[in-house]
């Protein structure tokens, strides 16, 4: 079956060109399928410059790949026709990090909502563009007479983003892209904008992709997982065998930063070296986490490692697996 989105082995790397000569691979590759006959919600999470934020830019179609494939309902991204694009810009909305930056100060936060109507329904007449409006905001928790009206400044952040959940929400998608959405609002209102984005995927059937550096709220949101280090999958599988029985040893480390309520019980305790402490300096050929792991061999120096599969929903590219299965990690995500 024909996966809804897709992402084939995907890379992407900036510069390069006549003015900018350096190049940075923001991206080494990447492979996800979301089917449409499953609605799903997806994580993709690692540290700060791990990639992820650049693979949602290339499935928002934002960005074109340096190599690789973003595929929608089987066709290539770069090669969609005016309508066919429009169709897909409409089905695949995002969710923005920061929930003030998204909009103009100078309009109220109506603007947000009716834009996209008059953009995507221009059909619609005022009384049904207001109903959709005021259906979307109910089904994010918002009140329209509480909302409408209003400048960004006088909304929480809360409020703003899930104004902007809401905005998604009235084109109607087949899958939000959720972009680091709770990780500049108070702690106290991550819960409600998750609660949020959880009841659209269960009451409308819309597929999400979370992405996050913070694998609590992923855990509590999400079913499936791709861990990313370095531009790479290194992790991919059921959320609830990666947190819990994490392979790579990249995934360790990061279960291990997780901080416990408990003062008696300390984190961050397993032997990792920090980049390039082991006096050997970066790996260029081989795995990108190598001059960090403690269990690092001579192989992990000299070859890039394939994903081997773990267990029927985990799998992780790491040589201390080799005599298992080589796999794609959108292989096991899909099989979910």
């Amino acid at each position: 079956m024909t996966a809804l989105l897709e992402a084939v082995d995907v890379g992407k790397t900036f510069g390069g060109g006549l003015f900018d000569k350096k190049k940075t691979v923001a991206l080494q590759t990447a492979s996800l399928e979301i089917h449409g006959d499953r609605p799903s919600i997806t994580a993709i999470a690692g540290e700060s410059g791990s990639g992820k934020t650049t693979l949602a830019r290339l499935l928002l179609g934002i960005t074109r790949p340096s190599s690789g494939q973003i595929l929608y309902k089987g066709q290539d991204l770069q090669a969609l026709g005016g309508n066919e694009w429009k169709v897909f810009r409409r089905e695949v909305q995002a969710v923005f990090q920061d929930p003030f930056a998204v909009y103009n100060p100078f309009y109220a936060v109506d603007h947000v909502l009716t834009s996209p109507i008059s953009k995507f329904f221009p059909q619609a007449s005022k009384t049904e563009a207001q109903q959709m409006i005021e259906d979307a905001l109910r089904a994010v928790g918002l009140r329209s007479e509480e909302t409408l009206g209003r400048y960004p400044h006088q909304l929480s952040g809360g409020q703003r983003q899930r104004i902007m959940v809401a905005r998604a929400l009235l084109l109607k998608p087949r899958i939000i892209i959720a972009d680091e959405p709770v990780s500049m609002v108070d702690a106290s209102l991550r819960a409600t904008i998750l609660e949020s984005l959880l009841n659209v995927h269960k009451q409308f059937g819309i597929s999400l992709i979370y992405i996050t550096h913070d694998l609590t709220t992923a855990y509590q949101l999400c079913e499936n997982i791709l861990i990313m280090y370095k531009g790479n999958v290194v992790e991919a599988g059921d959320v609830d065998r990666v947190i819990k029985e994490p392979r790579h040893p990249y995934t360790q480390l990061l279960v291990d930063s997780i901080p416990q309520a408990n003062p008696k019980v300390r984190w961050g305790q397993l032997d990792f070296r920090t980049p390039s402490s082991n006096g050997k300096g970066p790996i260029k050929n081989g795995c990108s986490f190598a001059d960090r792991c403690p269990r690092v061999m001579a192989v992990c120096r000299q070859q890039v490692p394939p994903t081997f599969r773990i267990h029927e929903r985990q799998a992780a590219a790491c040589f201390l697996y080799d005599n298992t299965q080589v796999v794609e990690p959108s292989d096991v995500i899909a099989a979910g």
